[in-house]
């Protein structure tokens, strides 16, 4: 199947063939391999056609074991259906066999006394933010970057021998069909380089190896797709860095929170 370069997430996803094999196009690529936000949408995307009439998603984990090709095989499995909570498993699968696995659990809401959120640090304009690459930096980036307009509100760039491993932006779709649906926010999840980045002084590879992200809310919208995306390194040994991610909506709404585990070679 030949595809467009320029194609936005939601028309990849849609184009999931019979057996969910799906085709990644080059402008959804990191290297050798596919954005991990993309395989882990994917994986989403795969369990709800599989089994449709799910509750909403509360918690997935994705393992990104090894490079995805262009067409990999999505399998699903249902794990188990309890009376809240029903749990999917999910693998992808290229050539050489296993390529990331992921675990989508998803809960029917219910009372509870306990109630708790976290409201985003400051809501500045997206329009009022500097892009966070440079124009004269955007050759160099990943190619899947451009498919998100991301502006810059704390932090600094990649590779700007920075102080602190931490950056606050916002991020959103470029291609309006992919600004709603909760795969498609999976997808915009991992649109930051980890942490760890704006320390380097100078560029090396970075792999992402696993991917948690628990969502607080029952549905996923904000104002013309714009989502406030936090990533805050607070440990890193032998090659590894470990990070805790957060997610806001226009309004301010924390909407998901996650936890990341990255190997750098620098």
């Amino acid at each position: 199947m030949t595809i467009s370069h320029s194609i936005g997430y939601r028309q990849v996803a849609d184009m999931i063939q019979a057996g969910q094999t799906a085709v990644i196009p080059d402008s959804w690529r990191q290297g050798r391999t596919a954005y991990g936000g993309i395989t882990a949408g994917l994986c989403l995307a795969a369990a709800q056609r599989d089994f449709p009439g799910l509750p909403p998603l509360r918690t997935m984990q994705t393992t990104f074991v090894g490079p995805v090709p262009t067409s990999p095989i999505f399998e699903t499995q249902r794990l188990r259906q309890g009376k809240n909570v029903t749990s999917i498993s999910v693998t992808a699968r290229g050539e050489d066999g296993v390529c990331a696995t992921a675990v989508c659990m998803f809960g029917a809401p219910r009372k509870s006394v306990i109630a708790q959120t976290l409201d985003a640090p400051s809501l500045p304009d997206p329009d009022n933010c500097e892009a966070f690459v440079p124009e004269q930096a955007k050759p160099f980036v990943p190619v899947f970057f451009h498919q998100f307009d991301t502006r810059l509100i704390e932090g600094a760039p990649p590779m700007t021998g920075a102080k602190r491993a931490y950056n606050r932006c916002w991020s959103r779709h470029k291609d309006v069909t992919s600004r709603t649906e909760m795969d498609a926010f999976i997808v915009l999840g991992d649109v930051l380089p980890p942490a760890a980045a704006p320390t380097f002084k100078k560029m090396g590879p970075i792999s992402s190896m696993n991917w948690q992200m628990n969502i607080l809310v029952d549905d996923i919208n904000s104002q013309d797709g714009w989502y406030q995306v936090e990533v805050n390194q607070t440990a890193a040994k032998d090659g590894y860095s470990s990070q805790p991610m957060r997610f806001w909506d226009r309004g301010g709404r924390l909407v998901a929170e996650g936890f990341q585990s990255v190997s750098i070679f620098v």
